[in-house]
C-alpha cells in the first residue's frame, strides 16, 4: 500500500521542514513530495540528500492548493491509496500513520481524516469547525474582541470537549489525510482559490460523498503561526480567497451550510 504526502514550501525554514519530513519518514510515508513555491530552488539540494523525498520546483508561487495538486497528480500516477496534505510546521510520533491507516481501512466510508491537534505547549487547537458564514470568516476579524470570542465559541466548537470522533465538513488544512479514491471522485483543490479557504472547499466537497472525520485517538503537533493575523498582505489574500469561496458556495443563502451546522450543533448538545 502506497501512502504519499506533500508539503508546500515558500521560503520555509529548513529546520522546520526537516522536522516534518523526519516525522513522515519514521512513519514509513513515501514518497514525500516537497512542492516548492519559493522564488528560488535553494531547497533542492537539501531535499536531494533525503531518501524518499521528491523535490518539485514550481517556478514561482502558484498557490497553496495548486502546489499540492501538482504532488497529488504524481501520487495518482503511482496509484497511492492515501495521500497526506501536511504543513511544514506539523510533526508527530511514530505509529500515528499506521493507526490512522488501520482506521481508514476498517471504515471505507471515510474519505478524509484529521486527528486531535495541539500546539507545542499542549494547548488544544480547534481544527474541526463549522462551515463559516461571511460574518465568521471575514467580518469577525474587525469586530470587538468580546463579539469575536462569542463567534469563535460556536464556529470553532470551543464549547465541546473534543473527546469523541465527529463527522464534520470543515477540517483545517494543516493535516488532511485523504483517501485517493475520494479525490478521484470529487476532484483536487480548487486552483482559483490561492490560499486559506481551499481546505474548507475541498473538505465540504468530500463530505457530500464520504465521512470527513475528526478522530481524537491520535494526536499531532502543529506550531501554527496564524500569519494572516499578523501580516497585512496575507490578510488581503485571506479576504480575497474568502470572497471566492462565498461566490462559489453562497453568501447568505447556503442551505447545505445551515443544515450541516445545525445537525452538528444538535449532536454536540449546543442547543439546550
Amino acid at each position: 500500500m502506497i501512502i504519499s504526502a506533500s508539503i508546500v514550501t515558500y521560503k520555509t525554514n529548513h529546520n522546520e521542514l526537516l522536522k516534518c519530513i523526519d516525522s513522515l519518514r519514521k512513519n514509513n510515508i513515501a514518497p514525500i513530495y516537497v512542492s516548492d513555491n519559493s522564488p528560488s530552488d535553494e531547497l533542492k539540494e537539501l531535499c536531494s540528500n533525503i531518501e524518499g523525498v521528491i523535490y518539485i520546483y514550481n517556478n514561482g508561487n502558484i498557490g497553496y492548493g495548486a502546489a499540492h495538486n501538482v504532488a497529488m497528480r504524481k501520487a495518482q500516477l503511482i496509484k497511492a491509496c492515501y495521500h497526506l496534505v501536511i504543513n511544514s510546521d506539523v510533526y508527530f510520533e511514530n505509529g500515528i500513520i499506521q493507526r490512522i491507516t488501520d482506521y481508514m481501512e476498517k471504515n471505507k466510508d471515510v474519505g478524509q481524516l484529521i486527528p486531535n491537534t495541539i500546539y507545542p505547549d499542549g494547548e488544544i487547537q480547534y481544527v474541526a469547525r463549522l462551515l463559516p458564514s461571511p460574518l465568521d470568516l471575514i467580518f469577525r476579524r474587525f469586530l470587538p474582541k468580546s463579539f469575536s470570542n462569542q463567534i469563535n465559541k460556536k464556529l470553532l466548537l470551543e464549547f465541546w470537549d473534543h473527546k469523541k470522533a465527529l463527522n464534520i465538513p470543515f477540517h483545517m488544512g494543516c493535516f488532511m489525510f485523504l483517501r485517493m479514491k475520494a479525490i478521484e471522485n470529487v476532484g483536487m483543490f480548487d486552483e482559483n482559490i490561492f490560499m486559506y479557504t481551499e481546505d474548507i472547499d475541498l473538505t465540504r466537497r468530500i463530505h457530500k460523498l464520504y465521512k470527513t472525520m475528526y478522530w481524537p485517538e491520535v494526536t499531532i503537533i502543529h506550531a501554527h503561526k496564524r500569519g494572516s493575523y499578523k501580516n497585512k498582505k496575507l490578510l488581503k489574500i485571506h479576504i480575497i480567497s474568502a470572497i471566492k469561496y462565498f461566490n462559489k458556495w453562497g453568501w447568505i443563502f447556503d442551505k447545505e451550510r445551515r443544515d450541516w451546522n445545525h445537525t452538528i450543533l444538535k449532536e454536540l448538545g449546543y442547543y439546550k
